[in-house]
């Protein structure tokens, strides 16, 4: 059990669509000029993957990033030689991405991103946002709130938080530092390509991902498709979701805050 305040006022409220919200109850506009970053280092490391799948990327720093996060890209395959580089956002999870949570999905998200990729070339932009962007420590008292019956946005807002808290200017910044202002995104999350198109970016595509469904994370990707807008079957999602809903306040229907 955490030991902070647990506010109920304005917990249930719907969401609008991630192309327009950046908090539950306010707009905060996402603005078109971005300052200019610049890439600090190129490291070629091998990867070899918890399930034997081995690559090589090239992974790149940078300096500039507005937010002084310490952001990586993985460059994998041969981006220069695609028409267009698929590029994931993924956001940092240590306990689905390192742990293998079953939480969230992650982890199978970050997966196949990084063997597509492999071979179509493009970047993963591996992003400090973990937990929608509240932190770690947040984040495992959100799921304290989601083992009490919240869902994993209304966590969030129970803390203090907005819903989602991630910005990408970042992001934009390392690909226009790239030179990959024109790309196929991979991704279920309409906000993220909303807030790449209004930073610069292009978007010619969005790919959803797989859907990576278990009987422990359904309940939260349902919660993702029917309050966040994520391109995740929702019809399906809830059909298998409620059961899990049904398990009680301790059961594994009240999952992660980390997502795409």
């Amino acid at each position: 059990m955490i030991d902070r305040p647990y506010p109920v006022t304005g917990l249930g409220t719907p969401l609008t669509r991630p192309s327009t919200w950046r908090g539950a109850e306010r707009l905060v506009p996402v603005t078109g000029a971005v300052q200019a970053a610049a890439i600090r280092r190129r490291i070629r490391i091998p990867l070899r993957l918890a399930d034997d799948y081995s690559t090589t990327a090239i992974v790149v720093s940078f300096t500039g990033l507005t937010d002084a996060q310490q952001h990586v890209a993985l460059e994998l395959g041969r981006p220069a030689a695609a028409r267009l580089p698929l590029v994931r956002l993924h956001s940092e999870c240590l306990t689905g991405d390192v742990f293998g949570s079953q939480r969230c999905d992650c982890g199978p998200q970050l997966r196949e991103a990084v063997e597509r990729i492999t071979k179509h070339g493009g970047y993963v932009l591996y992003l400090r946002q973990e937990g929608r962007g509240i932190g770690l420590y947040d984040k495992l008292d959100a799921y304290a709130l989601q083992d009490r019956g919240l869902d994993t946005y209304d966590a969030n807002l129970a803390l203090g938080h907005r819903a989602d808290e991630r910005d990408y200017t970042s992001a934009a910044q390392m690909l226009h530092a790239l030179g990959a202002n024109r790309i196929v995104l991979l991704s279920n999350n309409p906000d993220k390509g909303a807030q790449l198109a209004r930073l610069g970016i292009t978007i010619a595509r969005q790919m959803p991902t797989a859907l990576h469904l278990t009987g422990a994370n359904a309940a939260y990707l349902a919660t993702k498709a029917r309050r966040g807008g994520h391109d995740l079957l929702s019809r399906s999602l809830e059909g298998v979701a409620e059961p899990h809903r049904q398990a009680g306040p301790l059961g594994p229907a009240h999952l992660g805050t980390e997502g795409l």
